[in-house]
């Protein structure tokens, strides 16, 4: 049977750093304690030292790691003007007794006198009119959460595979995007499954992360400290309720958790199956729950879903029957779609992206377009729209500022090649917008021409430019 993703293949698709076994049980080897490290940033370079070296070592002395400098640093990483959690305390007024807190917050960890206080659920509309919880945690249990982050990362970077993107240190979104680029572009790619996870931090199952924690922790009592984090309740409209099952989506420390799931859960079966069972290539990208899986053929396709579908069953996660789909998609798909008299193939959205088979206008040849989704930009003309109508007191240096921040802000995340008709349609309705809020305040409204408003959308509106090249310029391929 031919292996899938050979070495040499996946190299520029995915990044793959390594590789671990299927079902994330590692082998129990002899207990070592991490105590006789020195140096809050030294300690955490020889904990990841350690972890390289050996991927069955299980840490028992890691609470010494979470330093006053440490949780010093971590209060000075945190955004300084993030939402209060539950007990009011900001940033700033957190700040005017820094020394003291830091000492306290400290003491209380290491004689494991610290509590966790609940979270403070706030919801968000999301673009299809649903709303998503999104929670708000007090700055003392962020300082820690970082801190804990910082000491976990050191050992699980070490672990997680190179096609697992999300929040991770020197990775990013677009780092995704080019990988998911290069496959179908230089890769034996026809079939896309595009698999969304219905519910995916709500559905953790919370007693099973803590057994996936004990793969590589053994101190108690930083598993105590996550447990006290991920029980501590959320209190919504005034009424508190114990959490169950998830983690909060917005806590510090909830996408590591996250990640270490997946990756037990996900990752080191996906990247067995695909050695084990498929016949042609096949290509993974996760950012987060959001998955894309390339394949050759249409069978492993198929069969991957089928297996995911129960694999996930286990770990009390399902994919959402309408949002999970397996399309034809690659070099090959306009032609199959136009001798079956099928019009387009179909597309599929990654993160923030339209992903649709196209063809270069220089050569003809097959090219993948990816253009801003449709509804978020929608969404987001209709955010500025409103704050304009809210804002048209304002100084024009003062909306001037906010417009040019929102505009770089798009073109600095959506500023990739083939998306530039996207782009300016966005910043030329944002622009239109500006000049009818204008010319309602305005008692000579037929005066102030488009003309005049040029003037002032040169000194305020960037230009459209291109601020992602293609994969293969950026990554050398």
């Amino acid at each position: 049977m031919k292996q899938a993703n050979k070495a040499e293949q996946q190299e520029a698709a995915e990044l793959e750093e390594r590789r671990v076994s299927t079902e994330g049980n590692l082998p129990t080897r002899p207990e070592a304690g991490s105590q006789y490290l020195a140096g809050s940033e030294e300690k955490l370079a020889r904990i990841r030292a350690i972890a390289r070296e050996d991927k069955g070592l299980k840490f028992v002395n890691l609470l010494h790691h979470i330093s006053q400098p440490l949780l010093h640093r971590a209060y000075l990483s945190l955004k300084k003007k993030a939402a209060a959690g539950v007990d009011g305390e900001t940033w700033t007024s957190y700040g005017k007794t820094l020394e003291i807190n830091i000492s306290n917050l400290h003491k209380n960890v290491q004689d494991g006198r610290y509590k966790a206080k609940a979270v403070l659920r706030k919801w968000i509309d999301k673009s299809d009119g649903s709303k998503r919880p999104l929670g708000i945690t007090c700055v003392e249990d962020k300082i820690l959460q970082q801190a804990m982050v910082w000491v976990l990362e050191s050992i699980y970077e070490q672990d997680f595979l190179g096609f697992s993107y999300g929040f991770r240190p020197k990775r990013n979104q677009h780092n995704a995007l080019d990988a998911l680029y290069v496959a179908i572009t230089q890769k034996k790619v026809s079939y896309v499954l595009d698999a969304d996870i219905k519910g995916f931090f709500d559905q953790i199952d919370q007693q099973q992360l803590m057994q996936f924690l004990q793969h590589r922790i053994s101190d108690r009592r930083i598993h105590r400290l996550i447990e006290q984090n991920l029980r501590a309740g959320v209190i919504d409209d005034d009424q508190w309720s114990r959490s169950k099952t998830g983690i909060p989506q917005g806590g510090v420390l909830s996408p590591l958790l996250a990640n270490i799931y997946l990756h037990y859960a996900f990752d080191q079966w996906a990247n067995q199956w695909r050695k084990r069972h498929a016949r042609g290539e096949v290509y993974i990208i996760r950012y987060a729950d959001d998955i894309i899986t390339c394949f050759q053929y249409e069978k492993d396709g198929k069969s991957f879903k089928d297996a995911l579908e129960q694999r996930l069953v286990r770990f009390n996660l399902t994919l959402h029957p309408k949002k999970t789909k397996l399309i034809e998609f690659g070099r090959f798909a306009c032609g199959n779609y136009q001798k079956k008299q099928r019009g387009k193939p179909e597309t599929f959205d990654f993160l923030g992206f339209t992903h649709i088979c196209s063809k270069r206008l220089s050569d003809g040849k097959f090219t993948v377009r990816r253009h801003t989704i449709a509804k978020r930009q929608r969404a987001k003309l209709k955010e500025v729209r409103q704050w304009l109508k809210k804002n048209c007191h304002r100084s024009i240096t003062e909306q001037g500022q906010k417009l040019k921040s929102v505009i770089t802000g798009a073109m600095n995340y959506y500023g990739v090649p083939g998306n530039g008709k996207a782009i300016a349609a966005f910043r030329t309705e944002i622009c239109k917008s500006w000049w009818n809020a204008l010319r309602r305040r305005s008692q000579k409204a037929d005066k102030f021409t488009w003309k005049k408003m040029q003037i002032i959308i040169s000194t305020w509106i960037p230009l459209n430019k291109t601020t992602h090249p293609y994969p293969s310029q950026r990554l050398s391929v």
